[in-house]
C-alpha cells in the first residue's frame, strides 16, 4: 500500500509552505497573526466546499450554555438534512 498523508497533516503542510503569504512580520502583534490565521483557515475551509463561520457558537444542549469557536467549518448535504448541517468538520481555537 502506498503511504498516504492524512488530511489534516495535508492540510497542516500546506499551511506551512503558505505561511509567508500571510505577510507577518515580528513588527505586527498577536492579534494580527490571529486574524491573519482565522481568515487562512476559513477560506481553505470555504475552497474545500464547507461553510466557514468566524467568531461562531453552537448551542451545548446538555449544559445550555453555548460553546464559542473562533472558528468552524460545517458541512452541509441536503441529501441527509435538508434543515440542519450534517456535521461540525472544524472547531479552531486560537
Amino acid at each position: 500500500m502506498a503511504n498516504q498523508i492524512h488530511p489534516l497533516m495535508s492540510f497542516f503542510e500546506g499551511y506551512v509552505r503558505n505561511f509567508r503569504r500571510l505577510n507577518l512580520s515580528s513588527l505586527h502583534n498577536r492579534s494580527m497573526f490571529t486574524s491573519r490565521e482565522i481568515d487562512y483557515f476559513a477560506r481553505l475551509g470555504e475552497w474545500l466546499g464547507f461553510d466557514a463561520y468566524v467568531e461562531d457558537s453552537k448551542r451545548n444542549d446538555l449544559t445550555g450554555r453555548s460553546r464559542p469557536m473562533d472558528l468552524s467549518w460545517w458541512k452541509w448535504d441536503t441529501r441527509l438534512d435538508k434543515e440542519n448541517y450534517v456535521s461540525l468538520s472544524l472547531h479552531l481555537e486560537r
